[in-house]
Parts: structure tokens; C-alpha cells; sequence
């Protein structure tokens, strides 16, 4: 992992200023201790023309799987080969920002007792970095870096010169240049923008990573275009700390407005408004209406169908009730979040025992998913094309059979009092479609007469008397007699069931 920095003197101000500002001397070799292996500065040239600082980070791969992993019980769904195999010694990423922020934290400060009118004078400043992961490529990172005053040039690397064919890769080859920073500046750029390329970071997002944002974003965050989409990967998209972030940006962005500071605008508002109740969220409601379903059903081994990030299993873990939770989702990166909400490499052993994350398609049938006593699919059906739901059908209630299984999914006509929800729009991009009271009744009623189940309808929400709830539930109880005769080898597949593809055995699921 390598990256340079090189700045060009004038008579009067000789690029070895750079020395001095880093507080790191061009004819030394430095070596600094890190968590995860050492770093290292040098300097390939210094005179009074030109000076270049290097810092090349050497990796201990074994200490960052063991570090990443835990103690090899509950870590991140993907800890396999990939853990061993995979880009962490070569391109740019958290952990070079980590080390920027720990070899160059003066420089980063802009602090220089030596000369302390240094750190403040902008200087011609060439930055590079020969292999960074950009996660929405080339044009991404010119959005970034431009608006900042950086001249940005990133040449994507192909996967293979001998082969050209084959395209290029995920990574580029970055080099920034400006006349108009502080270099001070440029590393709060670096510390923030490197991880947000490669949209994931080495180590638990915590909540004081919301002051590192912005610390480091002080002065150019506030009006950053690409605000969003750098405060949602810098911290792992973790929905609260984002908005919790946005919202002391945004205090930030109208005290500056104002000419007042961030204290006087963030006690504007009366004591007493901030003790008025605020209104539940649906996602909030929608779970505690899961959670009593299933408490009634008497369920203690139940499973979370497209659990996502990881929400629901969550509340299913602070209840004592359900001795067994299991998370399954089609996307690995929804299984790493949802690791990293649990906490699972850091918790107890009893209660890792009770928790089970593994990727799994509910397109087909899986024998993993069966034996349980409850499944629940919250806001999940409305993801997949319909010709794709007999598949699903089959595989949850002809083939898994739980007793109980739990639907939720959006009422359309309540679309029209959501205000900002433009007509004739879903409420989410991915939604391939969302059904009315009535279809979604007929849906599960003839869902249920095929397999066995009866079927009761819960409203999640207000329940308007003209449109309804927001959110509709379908609860499917298994019935006795279908209990004694049905078996998921007597169940006929519905139409347009894929062939089921061979599962994973147990020894790939506990890796998952």
C-alpha cells in the first residue's frame, strides 16, 4: 500500500519545507508500529526544487484476519478464503487512512512548532496513489476530489494488460494535483475520501466516528455536493449515525449562513419542543407488529427471510422467547452489515449460539431453512419480478413448512398520503410492485389453500378509513391436519418453480 506526496519550492520557501510540516526529516527512514503491521516513511527526493514524501504501509495479514475475525466464532459472514485472498496488502483503503491519520497526525492538524507560518500557506502539491479501489469509478472520484480544488486524473487499471479484452478493474490509478491547498487540508481529503471509494472500512464503525467525519471534513464538508454519499460511506452506511451526522452538517452549513455559531443556531429551539412526542416510525411499528405475531404464535426457532441489515434479528435477540434466530439474505454485503449491527465477533458465547447469518436465494428450495417453527418475510416479495413468486412460494411454504409464516408488504393505496411520494411512484426504487388490500388478500388466500395454511390479515400502522394501513400483514398458520399429512415431499412445487439447485452443506453454512 503505497502513496507519495511531492510539493515544488520556490527562492524563499525550498520544497523541503515538507519536512517540516510532516515533522518528518527527508534524510531519515522512519519506521512507526501500527495495529496492523508497520509504516513507513522515506523520502525518493528532497532539495530546495523538489521534495517527495512516501509512506508505504506493510501489512501483517494474519494479524488483520485474526483481528477481523475474532476468535473465529460470529465474525463477518464473508471471513472464509476471502479473508486470505483478496486486495488489503496492494490498494488504497481504510486502513492507509488510518495510517495517514497516525504517522502524519500534526501535519493533519496543522501543527509546526519548527515554523508555524508554514502549515497555513497553500503550496503546489502533487498527490499519488497507484492502486485505489473506486467503487463507482473514475467519474465518481472526479466528484470528489474536483469540487476541493483538486485537478483530479484517475486511470482506471485493466484486470489484465495481456489481456484487454477482459475490461478494466475496479481500481485506478490516482493522481491529484493543486496550487490552492493547505497540505493540511489534502490529508483531511485523503483521511475521509479513501474509504469512501472503497465504500468499506477494515474495522467497527463506532458512534465517535461521526466526530472524526467531522473533523476532518471541518471547512469543506458542509458544501460538499457528494455530502451525502461521503457521509453514508465513510460511516458504513449505518443509517443513524449518517443522519446524525447530516444533522450537525447541516447546523454547521446555517450557522455559516447566519454568521452565528453552531451553539447559538443549535439552541434556538424552545426547551420544551424538544419533549413533544414524536410519531413511531412504520419500520418501528412494522417490527413490534412481527414481534407480537410471533410471541402469539408461541414460535422459538424462527427465520428472518431476507433479513437485510440485520433490524429484526436484532429484536429477536433481546428476547428470551425465541432460543433460535437465523438470518438469510441473497446479498453478502447485507450479511456483513448485519454482522457488524450484532456485533457478533465480540458477543458471549450463549448468546452467539442462539444466531445464525448465512446467504441464501429464497428463488429456491433450501435445506438449511427447514424444521423452524416461524419465517418471517418483511417488505421482501415486493423485491422480486412476480413470475419469480411461485418460486418463492414453493420454497417457503411447500418446501420449509414452518407453522407459522409472516408477510408483510406495502399497502399501494395509502401511497396517496405520503406527500413527498410522487403519483403513480412505489415507495422504493427495487420495488418491482406493490398490491392493494384486495390483491395482496387474494395472493395469500390462494397461497394458503395450496399448502395447507390458514391465513389472518393484520393492519401495521394507521389504519385509514379510506386507503387503509400503510403496511399490510399476512399471518399463515400451519393447520393441524396439514401438519399430520403434508410433507414437503408430497407438496406439489408451484407453477414456474425453478429446478432446486443443490445447498450448501452444513459446514459452508457455519462458515457463512
Amino acid at each position: 500500500m503505497f502513496l507519495t506526496i511531492t510539493t515544488t519550492g520556490t527562492r524563499g520557501r525550498p520544497a523541503t519545507d515538507l519536512g517540516f510540516l510532516l515533522h518528518k526529516h527527508p534524510e531519515k527512514s522512519q519506521a512507526f508500529s501500527t495495529s496492523y503491521g508497520k509504516a513507513h516513511v522515506l523520502y525518493p527526493e528532497a532539495d530546495a526544487e523538489r521534495c517527495t514524501a512516501a509512506l508505504l504501509l506493510e501489512l501483517d495479514a494474519v494479524a488483520l484476519v485474526r483481528r477481523g475475525k475474532g476468535k473465529g466464532r460470529g465474525g463477518a459472514p464473508d471471513a472464509a478464503l476471502a479473508q486470505y485472498v483478496n486486495d488489503r496488502p496492494y490498494a488504497a483503503s481504510s486502513l492507509l487512512a488510518v495510517a495517514l491519520s497516525a504517522v502524519f497526525s500534526s501535519a493533519m492538524r496543522g501543527v509546526c512548532t519548527a515554523k508555524p507560518e508554514l502549515p497555513a500557506q497553500a503550496r503546489p502539491l502533487r498527490i499519488e496513489v497507484p492502486a485505489l479501489p473506486a467503487r463507482g469509478g473514475p467519474g465518481l472520484v472526479r466528484s470528489l476530489f474536483e469540487p476541493l480544488g483538486w485537478t483530479a486524473n484517475a486511470e482506471p487499471v485493466p484486470l489484465d494488460t495481456e489481456f484487454p479484452s477482459w475490461g478494466d478493474s475496479r481500481y485506478v490509478r490516482l493522481v491529484l494535483e493543486s496550487e490552492t491547498l493547505t497540505l493540511a487540508e489534502a490529508l483531511r481529503h485523503l483521511y475521509v475520501l479513501l474509504p469512501v471509494l472503497d465504500d468499506a472500512k477494515h474495522y467497527w464503525v463506532a458512534p465517535d466516528e461521526v466526530d472524526k467525519l467531522l473533523r476532518a471534513g471541518e471547512g469543506w464538508l458542509p458544501g460538499h455536493p457528494e455530502q451525502k454519499l461521503i457521509t453514508s460511506r465513510f460511516l458504513s452506511r449505518r443509517w443513524s449515525l449518517t443522519r446524525q451526522a447530516m444533522e450537525r452538517l447541516e447546523l454547521v452549513r446555517l450557522a455559516e449562513t447566519d454568521d452565528s455559531g453552531v451553539e447559538e443556531i443549535d439552541n434556538a429551539v424552545e426547551a420544551e419542543a424538544e419533549t413533544e412526542e414524536q410519531p413511531t416510525p412504520l419500520a418501528v411499528q412494522r417490527r413490534d407488529a412481527i414481534m407480537a405475531a410471533l410471541g402469539e404464535s408461541g414460535a422459538a426457532r424462527v427465520l428472518d427471510l431476507g433479513c437485510g441489515q440485520g433490524q429484526l434479528v436484532q429484536a429477536l435477540l433481546k428476547d428470551p422467547r425465541f432460543t433460535e434466530i437465523v438470518g438469510v439474505d441473497v446479498s453478502m454485503r447485507a450479511l456483513t452489515i448485519a454482522s457488524r449491527r450484532l456485533k457478533l465477533d465480540r458477543m458471549g458465547e450463549r448468546q452467539a449460539s442462539r444466531v445464525t447469518l448465512f446467504q441464501g436465494s429464497l428463488a429456491y428450495t433450501d435445506s438449511r431453512l427447514k424444521g423452524y417453527d416461524a419465517a418471517v418475510l418483511s417488505e421482501v416479495i415486493e423485491h422480486l419480478d412476480l413470475p419469480r413468486l411461485p418460486a418463492l412460494e414453493y420454497a417457503v411454504f411447500g418446501s420449509a413448512r414452518p407453522r407459522t409464516v409472516l408477510v408483510t408488504t406495502p399497502n399501494v393505496e395509502y401511497n396517496v398520503r405520503w406527500e413527498t411520494l410522487p403519483a403513480g411512484h412505489v415507495r422504493h426504487g427495487d420495488h418491482r410492485f406493490e398490491w392493494t388490500r384486495a390483491e395482496f388478500r387474494t395472493w395469500a388466500t390462494e397461497v394458503a389453500g395450496r399448502h395447507g395454511y390458514a391465513v389472518d390479515f393484520v393492519a401495521v400502522g394507521p389504519d385509514d378509513p379510506e386507503v387503509g394501513p400503510p403496511t399490510q400483514m399476512a399471518v399463515f398458520s400451519m393447520d393441524t391436519a396439514s401438519m399430520d399429512t403434508a410433507s414437503p415431499s408430497t407438496t406439489t412445487p408451484a407453477p414456474g418453480t425453478p429446478t432446486t439447485p443443490a445447498t450448501p452443506n452444513e459446514k459452508e453454512a457455519k462458515a457463512a
